[in-house]
């Protein structure tokens, strides 16, 4: 369906003076940052889910959206909301999307026909990339809406459930590849309990573990070159999930012989709720060299739940992509506003316009962190207060004994006198470039 946005012209970046909103005012996607094209560092993509497969509705209330692709319960409507997305991938002139399975075509009840209209609406959108400069970021399968799924996917205690969610992941797989897609991710919505008492969680885990297994093994065997991405996020829906954080993840990982395999897809939101700071989550993933791509929003800081808002906290994105930078960017990831509009917020033009905020939000942070970054800073304040790890006494040290360490704090007299961190000095230089 074309018109949906009817009016809206493409989004022109206009620069920092500019008050039209439908204008860029900080991203513009040929600025070069860092030797580098600022589009190619951001690798922006537009959430299939939020935008156009949500209906506007909260724990106390129903759909708020009136779409011409509402209900979404044929292959019709399917293929009048990818007409519709594809209109505002090329309004935004967006690199990328993302997508769940549930999110392009409806749940049929079954194995055999979810797979037949997956490839039947991946047939359509792949021929709608062709003539598009939008590209494939990751796909990924829901499976923690239908009631199939209220125990869990791979944790789920009957092995009938288990197996669906393999031959769910297979299929969504599968289309990733066909579209093009960069990255694969394994979102656990459900993968967590409610109750310990009905719960057996070692085996649970192992399940897992296995599940996740069994999915680099297909990788391979098709030859999917993107990376593998797990997704971290604490508590909601299910009482205590398997995947809770960056952390928790990384020790997962590690247990199953993975960590050399797959990588994170870090979300602001998510890290909020486990009680972290995003620029924490990252630079987590980033000393373990994890980091694979992120999803951008915020929560609202009163309502303690995951409320999916689109990023407007421009000293937050900045030391995000802070660390982002210093370990190098994101690679086959990217930047996905997992993110959407308010249910009040009813009109085309904010689907738009939200993205044009968030995009510039990101934008600024960027362009903050790469200004930290070249300024050097941040780097010199750690150089110094780690100074003392450079000395070959110092070195000793971690190559020895406690023995020998408290025969030499004996000998020399050593009696430490605190430094300062000097936290508030720091916090004042990142309030320089933001």
């Amino acid at each position: 369906m074309a018109g949906f946005f009817e009016g809206i012209n493409k989004v022109p970046f206009e620069g920092p003076s500019s008050v039209n909103p439908m204008a860029f005012r900080h991203y513009n996607p040929d600025e070069i940052v860092m030797g580098k094209r600022m589009e190619d560092h951001l690798r922006f993509a537009v959430a299939y889910w939020h935008s156009f497969a949500w209906e506007g509705g909260d724990p106390f209330g129903g759909q708020t959206f009136e779409r011409p692709w509402y209900p979404q319960d044929d292959m019709g409507r399917a293929k009048m909301k990818a007409d519709v997305a594809f209109e505002m991938f090329d309004i935004l002139n967006a690199p990328f999307f993302c997508w769940h399975d549930a999110d392009i075509r409806p749940d049929q009840g079954n194995f055999a026909d979810n797979l037949s209209t997956l490839d039947e609406i991946t047939d359509y959108i792949g021929e709608k990339m062709q003539t598009s400069g939008t590209k494939l970021l990751w796909g990924t399968a829901n499976m923690f809406s239908h009631r199939r799924w209220m125990s869990g996917a791979s944790t789920n205690p009957d092995p009938d459930v288990f197996a669906f969610a393999a031959a769910t992941v297979k299929s969504c797989m599968d289309a990733t590849h066909k579209l093009g897609g960069e990255n694969y991710v394994l979102w656990g919505g459900r993968e967590g309990y409610e109750t310990l008492l009905n719960t057996n969680l070692g085996q649970e885990l192992d399940h897992m573990g296995r599940f996740l297994n069994m999915v680099v093994e297909y990788k391979h065997k098709i030859g999917f070159k993107g990376a593998i991405l797990v997704e971290p996020k604490p508590q909601e829906p299910s009482k205590h999930q398997y995947d809770y954080d960056a952390a928790t993840c990384i020790g997962f990982l590690r247990k199953y012989g993975l960590e050399n395999e797959v990588k994170l897809n870090l979300e602001q939101g998510h890290a909020i709720l486990a009680g972290h700071s995003f620029e924490h989550e990252i630079a987590v993933a980033v000393a373990d060299d994890m980091l694979g791509s992120i999803d951008m929003n915020r929560n609202d800081y009163q309502s303690g739940w995951d409320t999916d808002q689109f990023p407007n906290n421009v000293p937050e994105v900045a030391l995000a992509y802070y660390h982002i930078l210093k370990s190098g960017g994101l690679k086959t990831g990217g930047t996905n506003f997992d993110a959407k509009v308010r249910r009040q917020s009813i009109d085309p033009q904010d689907l738009i316009a939200s993205h044009i905020g968030g995009m510039d939000v990101c934008a600024r942070g960027l362009k903050a962190a790469a200004a930290m970054i070249e300024d050097g800073g941040l780097e010199a304040a750690l150089d110094t207060r780690y100074a003392g790890w450079q000395t070959d006494a110092a070195k000793d040290i971690l190559n020895s004994d406690l023995e020998s360490i408290a025969n030499i704090v004996l000998d020399q007299n050593i009696n430490p006198i605190p430094v300062s961190g000097r936290q508030e000095i720091l916090e004042n230089y990142v309030n320089r470039f933001v």
